[in-house]
């Protein structure tokens, strides 16, 4: 059996019983939504790494403690671990992230987009420097929300895992996001749309 069809509860039992390779895979298979959603909460490539690499020394130490009892939950688990210390680090830093693009990174690098002429990319880039910028507005609940349904990929029952509340919740936080993204639309008579 190849290691992409193994679950994660059987590569940690793998990791467990003295194979690195189980670890190698989770972290492998995981690494791209975790990294991306500490990147979009911090704005900051080497602090995004970091905090990465901190969240697995993290999972790491649980792991081999015995300590972990998430069965079938892995991902969400990890996430929240990670958001977790984003936090922590703004705590010490007494401020919250702001968005600001850096010469290595820019959060509209993360989107896909298709096959467009220049002019539409341009266009599409503009509006998504807009919404993003939109969404710094938001309340803290309201763009984690946003940051991890539409950045970082998830389900919102992922969501409701990692923020430690009811899918019911995401799912109004979400809502009330969209609701208050229209209002400030509408505010700053912004027109989005190609």
């Amino acid at each position: 059996m190849r290691q992409t069809d193994v679950s994660d509860n059987e590569l940690i039992e793998q990791y467990l019983s003295g194979s690195e390779s189980g670890l190698q895979t989770l972290i492998v298979r995981h690494q791209k939504k975790v990294y991306t959603s500490i990147l979009l909460l911090v704005k900051d490539k080497e602090l995004a790494e970091d905090i990465f690499q901190e969240t697995f020394i993290k999972v790491i130490n649980t792991l081999r403690s015995g300590n972990y009892k998430e069965e079938g939950k892995f991902l969400p688990w990890v996430i929240r671990i990670g958001h977790n210390l984003v936090i922590d680090h703004f705590r010490k830093q007494k401020r919250m992230p702001m968005v600001r693009d850096t010469e290595d990174y820019s959060v509209m690098d993360s989107l896909k987009l298709t096959d467009e002429n220049i002019e539409d990319r341009i266009i599409t880039s503009q509006i998504h420097d807009t919404i993003r910028q939109l969404v710094d507005f938001l309340p803290l609940d309201q763009r984690e929300v946003v940051i991890m349904r539409h950045f970082a990929d998830m389900s919102f029952k992922e969501i409701a895992e990692c923020t430690n509340v009811s899918i019911n919740t995401s799912l109004g936080r979400m809502r009330y996001a969209l609701i208050n993204l229209r209002k400030l639309i509408k505010e700053k008579q912004l027109v989005l749309a190609k």
